[in-house]
């Protein structure tokens, strides 16, 4: 099935996933797969975490109450999506990452257990085959969402990223586990995924000094979608994603608010 390339074809989709409410929106259960944007945040551990600041609250001179903040953020922390442009140079911003890229139908692949054995875990091809012997071929279109376990530790630093320590020397003393670049080129050469998602800090694993799953997938213009919150309430197959990122202009990623319907 090739992916929908127009909006009402998209919609059509969306739609067709589940039987429509009132409003023509699906009614099965909607899951947030994104964590929220508060000080406790994750980024990574050079970059400065998510800050809110105060504008104004309180009543205003015209006796109605009024509150406003302005805030700011690294592109790359929280549940965030990495355009292809982070790694990639000529390839799509985080504002041309077409929209049919940006949803479909989801495949969920679980190596948590793997993952709680050993944190620098790499999702290999064979996990991958083994998924699709059980589960059946990943279809084109999908957003395949790698499930390690790791959205269950968030936010603490120390288990999450494997250090509470912030700066340059930080990043060598990382430990989560990612895709293996392998399972990257099997992914474009085998299948044709419009996106994919992992519940860590990167796609490649903590210990990976040279970022080749982000360069593999990015430079064929499949957006990143990472530390996805909640992937236990879905199921290996049947849940329907809409990743929506902040539409910065230019942008190499982006604040994400990533929900499924099942």
């Amino acid at each position: 099935m090739a992916r929908p390339t127009s909006l009402f074809a998209i919609l059509a989709a969306l739609v067709a996933c589940a039987s429509p409410g009132p409003v023509g929106i699906p009614t099965g259960s909607m899951v947030d797969l994104t964590h929220p944007f508060d000080a406790a945040a994750i980024y990574w551990p050079t970059m400065e975490g998510f800050v809110l600041e105060t504008e104004f609250e309180g009543m205003t001179e015209r006796g109605y109450y009024y509150k406003a903040h302005r805030f700011r953020a690294s592109e790359h922390g929280g549940t965030h999506v990495d355009a292809p442009i982070h790694f990639a140079e000529g390839r799509h911003t985080v504002d041309e990452i077409p929209l049919d890229r940006l949803l479909g139908p989801a495949r969920v692949l679980d190596v948590s257990s793997a993952a709680a054995k050993n944190a620098d875990y790499e999702i290999t091809v064979e996990d991958l085959e083994r998924f699709e012997a059980e589960h059946g071929r990943i279809p084109d279109g999908a957003v395949l969402l790698l499930r390690t376990g790791f959205f269950e530790r968030w936010p603490d630093r120390a288990t999450y990223l494997g250090t509470e320590e912030r700066g340059p020397d930080a990043v060598a003393k990382l430990h989560f586990p990612g895709l293996h670049p392998d399972a990257a080129r099997w992914l474009l050469r085998e299948r044709d995924v419009a996106a994919v998602g992992i519940d860590t800090a990167s796609m490649d694993r903590g210990q990976s000094t040279l970022f080749e799953s982000h360069r593999i997938l990015l430079e064929q213009n499949v957006p990143i979608f990472e530390n996805v919150a909640n992937l236990g309430e879905l199921s290996a197959t049947g849940a329907f994603v809409i990743a929506l990122p902040m539409k910065i202009a230019g942008g190499s990623g982006g604040p994400l608010r990533i929900i499924a319907t099942q």
